[in-house]
């Protein structure tokens, strides 16, 4: 029998597999790692966890490319479902009205897990937004953000949303971040109901 050392490593190890397999192009491993009806949710895409994976094959033929850092994840297990908090850095590279840029969003990647025929698979991503960056690729180049934009943007994602809206992405307005943490702490405690329905939450003092 399995150990809860065993799952919380296997656990690690899955969602690491799941953005090493998104950053280096390996579609069919990406697939494996998120259930087809998983429920994805960020900053230029919603839907299925089957979706996911053909969009970000889009994205990448058409030369938009993110790659991701990720600290050591927290893993809450509770028999058949665990909960999966992993602080992420995401990084891109592009053009921005002809000037090239790197974008550094900071964010906290909240997944489900579900055990599913003897194996672990993903079942929901959900990013907590917190900051970004946006400097330019060669030094003393300056690139041009569209002030309306910028204006409109969350203060959790506006690099990001400035920079994929010129791209051709849309970004919605509604996605967790911290600087809405009412929102933030309804995800957190609905995460942890469906871990452990009824339960207390991993985060109640």
């Amino acid at each position: 029998m399995s150990s809860t050392t065993d799952h919380v490593s296997e656990l690690t190890q899955l969602v690491l597999r799941e953005r090493r397999a998104r950053d280096r192009g390996w579609w069919r491993v990406m697939g494996e790692c998120l259930a087809p009806n998983a429920s994805v949710r960020l900053s230029w895409f919603r839907g299925t966890g089957a979706e996911f994976v053909a969009a970000s094959r889009e994205m990448a033929a058409r030369g938009d490319t993110a790659r991701h850092t990720l600290h050591p994840p927290v893993v809450d297990v509770h028999g058949a479902r665990a909960v999966i908090e992993a602080p992420a850095g995401i990084h891109l590279r592009a053009d921005l009205n002809g000037v090239e840029v790197d974008l550094t969003s900071r964010a906290r990647l909240l997944y489900r897990a579900q055990r599913r025929a003897d194996r672990w698979v993903l079942v929901s991503l959900d990013p907590v937004y917190e900051y970004d960056v946006l400097l330019p690729a060669v030094p003393g180049t300056r690139p041009a953000v569209d002030p309306e934009a910028l204006a409109a943007a969350r203060p959790s994602y506006r690099m990001l949303t400035c920079l994929l809206a010129a791209r051709g992405y849309g970004v919605g307005d509604d996605l967790y971040g911290d600087d809405r943490p009412a929102q933030v702490r309804a995800l957190y405690a609905s995460l942890f109901e469906w871990l452990a329905p009824g339960g207390a939450p991993a985060y109640a003092g």
